[in-house]
């Protein structure tokens, strides 16, 4: 199996949201005993949950007006605890769904880069490389000849080398 194919990242992830349910579940009964908890996390939405369903419910059959009756305390604090839980599972699937946004924008931002980098280091070495084809294609200026009058008058005391014949003799 390769490596790369089921990254650690995506793996955590699912991890999570997999405790993330238990926690729900845990969170849920501690919501179901603590009477705190229970009147002002669990109550409120349960309630509110309840008459916009009903609502909805009411408007889809045709009843226009009629009263919503509140759901009894036992009922609203079974469904506001799945509310909660459903709540938390949620967070942690849109807290991992982000996570992995910015773990992707970020490794997409350092490949941009990288990419970047490479075209500046490859621009930099063909603007050299046109220097040197520049300086090698300059003409180059005639080497100076020496002037008969500006060389300086022979020793006569030096003889001058003998020179190589055809038949390789020397004179």
């Amino acid at each position: 199996m390769v490596a790369g194919a089921f990254p650690l990242a995506k793996l955590l992830t699912l991890g999570a949201r997999q405790l993330s349910r238990p926690l729900a579940a845990r969170i849920k009964a501690g919501a179901r005993a603590s009477p705190f908890f229970r009147a002002y996390i669990c109550l409120p939405p349960a309630q509110l949950y309840h008459w916009v369903e009903m609502r909805a419910k009411m408007r889809l059959m045709g009843f226009r007006g009629a009263a919503v009756k509140p759901l009894n305390e036992e009922a609203a604090a079974e469904l506001g605890a799945e509310l909660l839980g459903e709540a938390i599972v949620f967070g942690v699937g849109g807290l991992c769904l982000y996570l992995e946004y910015a773990r992707q924008t970020g490794q997409a931002r350092r490949r941009e880069e990288e990419q970047a980098a490479a075209l500046r280091e490859v621009g930099e070495r063909l603007e050299r490389l046109r220097e040197e084809l520049d300086a090698m294609a300059a003409p180059t200026p005639p080497e100076p000849r020496a002037v008969a009058q500006d060389t300086p008058p022979r020793d006569p005391a030096i003889k001058s080398a003998p020179r190589a014949l055809p038949a390789g003799r020397f004179l």
